[in-house]
């Protein structure tokens, strides 16, 4: 396994679950019920996950960094968003 990959696979990871925890807070913030936030929380989770294993394995260099740059500056706007 190349190391861009690993690295690459961290940075995700690094920015993606607190993009979980900020989608379960906006799911609460919405409905505020308890099931949609768990719902929300777990699909969030699992699409994080298979990206991640997707990264890991076959995705090109170009479309892995830019997939790592989408998901950071998706944390960015809705963190600023507040």
């Amino acid at each position: 396994m190349e190391t861009w990959r690993v690295v690459a696979t961290v940075l995700l990871a690094a920015a993606g679950l607190p993009l979980v925890l900020v989608l379960m807070a906006k799911a609460r913030d919405r409905r505020n019920s308890s099931a949609t936030v768990a719902i929300t929380g777990a699909v969030a989770f699992v699409v994080l996950l298979l990206l991640g294993v997707v990264m890991l394995t076959v995705l090109p260099a170009a479309l892995t960094w830019g997939v790592v740059a989408v998901v950071a500056a998706a944390l960015g706007v809705m963190m600023l968003a507040g």
